[in-house]
């Protein structure tokens, strides 16, 4: 607060210096000293008020110009005015209240317009336009930078934001990539693991083995299955079961060399490929399909032949991959996931997946879509930041957009309102000043003593609403109507006046009252 006052107090001294100069060079009518420090200390008041009080303190600032001037219209308080218009735009947190000021000011000076004895048309359209460009026009620059600092404020807080989430979603992509590489190391090394499990099986089998050389072959198969099912827990720890399982791309083979691998491992396995020797665009599904059916057969049904197919028809491809029974005890079942990530991948993709006991064995039918390649090459889950969708822009643009476009409109029906007024001052000064001229010759043709009737025939349809009565040689007789008319029609120059006053029904006094810088003239121009 205290470093504020000597800002309000500068403030102060500013607008205070036109108010108490201006009359003293002549450029407003003499005020009483009264007068004066009624419009100083009203200044004061406004400059310790602002802050707290913007639309009282354009209200004060905007009386003592009133008072002293019913059209508003002075030099000494003009300043005041739109400084104090402008900080109650700056300041001010809503638009009523200063519209009601504005209506507040337009109302009083109106009220002393009428009382007084002027031309009220001129002096309410002086008013309204030095409301307007002293008073609206600086509240709208002033509330057009309020706006223009609230909005960027608000920008640069969307952009903070819009920069932690990306982050955020930087760090899910890093996670979900991370559980990526780990659902692919346990697909591969368990399938690995499982033919490691069937080759030790076939070799526990032979004929020709010793017998220690037996038990080691079964504590290899043993090992293998065991290291398979602690690789499925560690690897469950890092997955996150609640997202979409990423999918996986086969390990530079293809889904016929697979099932050779797998059948060169000892498992017997046989592939058929019906229209296509490979299931074309979805191959990466087809493969993580064969290859987790394959190690489920080579785990749970040791010995047992399978059989993987591929078909190819209205654009989806159907893999089928089934075993038989058992021909020896295998693992028991677990709670892998492998075959329920797939389903729900598949789901996604608009394919399908049934896996269930057949024909004394086990089956697994997937059917992939031929799209789904593509939709498995970029999936939306790893979107890149700069990909991310429209409405996450940093700037609010559309709000600016429209901020500045409201604030346009505003400037531009304030200024067509204020062009308005001009042209509708200036129509009625060249109408009002036009139509109150009366000829020099008709002027001069006029007799004092001849009746108001006979004069009335040659004088204008108005006369002067403010004569310069100061500039009449002599005064107006004494309890007579005297009227005032202009002696040439030039507009925004000084023109000559002709004053001719009535009494009892007759002319009585015809004088003429000369234009600024000159004379009056003798003879008939004079009183009669």
């Amino acid at each position: 607060m205290r470093t504020r006052r000597p800002v309000d107090a500068l403030l102060w001294l500013a607008l205070a210096t036109p108010a108490a100069t201006a009359d003293a060079i002549g450029l407003n009518e003499p005020r009483t000293a009264w007068q004066q420090l009624g419009g100083l200390a009203a200044l004061a008041a406004a400059a310790a008020i602002w802050r707290r009080r913007p639309t009282l303190a354009f209200l004060l600032a905007a009386a003592p110009g009133e008072a002293t001037a019913p059209s508003l219209f002075t030099v000494s308080y003009g300043m005041a005015l739109a400084v104090f218009a402008f900080l109650l735009g700056r300041h001010g947190p809503r638009a009523r209240p200063a519209l009601l000021a504005f209506a507040a000011v337009a109302a009083a000076g109106t009220a002393k317009v009428v009382v007084r004895d002027v031309d009220p048309v001129v002096e309410w359209l002086v008013l309204m336009a030095t409301l307007l460009f002293g008073a609206v026009f600086p509240w709208l620059a002033g509330r057009y930078l309020r706006q223009s600092r609230a909005l960027t404020a608000a920008a640069l807080a969307r952009a903070d934001q819009l920069e932690r989430e990306q982050r955020i979603v930087a760090d899910r992509a890093r996670l979900r990539e991370r559980a990526r590489i780990a659902q692919d190391m346990h697909d591969s090394l368990g399938h690995e693991l499982s033919l490691i499990a069937v080759r030790a099986g076939a070799l526990q089998l032979a004929a020709d083995l010793p017998e220690h050389h037996r038990v080691a072959a079964r504590d290899l198969r043993v090992a293998a299955a065991d290291a398979t099912d602690r690789l499925r827990e560690i690897i469950g720890v890092l997955r996150d079961e609640g997202d979409e399982p990423a999918p996986l791309a086969p390990p530079g083979e293809t889904v016929a060399q697979l099932v050779a691998r797998a059948g060169e491992s000892g498992l017997e396995v046989r592939y058929v490929a019906d229209g296509a020797e490979e299931p074309g665009p979805a191959e990466r599904l087809a493969y993580r399909v064969v290859q987790e059916a394959l190690t489920n057969a080579a785990k749970y049904a040791p010995g047992a032949p399978v059989t993987v197919a591929a078909t190819r028809a209205d654009a989806r491809t159907t893999i089928t991959v089934t075993n038989g029974a058992p021909r020896e005890p295998g693992s028991p079942p677990g709670g892998g996931s492998g075959l329920a990530d797939l389903h729900t991948r598949l789901a996604a993709l608009g394919g399908d997946l049934d896996a269930g006991a057949h024909a004394g064995g086990f089956r697994v039918r997937a059917v992939i879509p031929a799209d789904a390649g593509a939709a498995v090459t970029a999936p939306a889950d790893l979107a890149p930041a700069d990909t991310l969708p429209a409405d996450s822009v940093p700037l609010p643009s559309g709000t600016l957009a429209h901020a500045r476009r409201c604030t346009v409109l505003a400037f531009g029906a304030a200024a067509a309102t204020g062009a308005v007024l001009i042209a509708g001052t200036f129509g009625w000064y060249a109408y009002t000043k036009t139509h109150s001229v009366l000829r020099p010759a008709d002027f001069a043709a006029l007799r004092v003593g001849a009746a108001q009737a006979d004069v009335a025939a040659v004088l204008p349809e108005r006369g002067v609403s403010d004569p310069p009565v100061d500039r009449a040689p002599s005064p107006p007789p004494p309890g007579a109507d005297c009227r005032y008319y202009r002696a040439s029609g030039q507009l925004f120059t000084s023109s000559a006046h002709f004053r001719l006053c009535f009494e009892n029904g007759k002319l009585v006094d015809k004088t003429v009252i000369p234009k600024a810088g000159t004379a009056a003239e003798d003879g008939d121009g004079g009183r009669r």
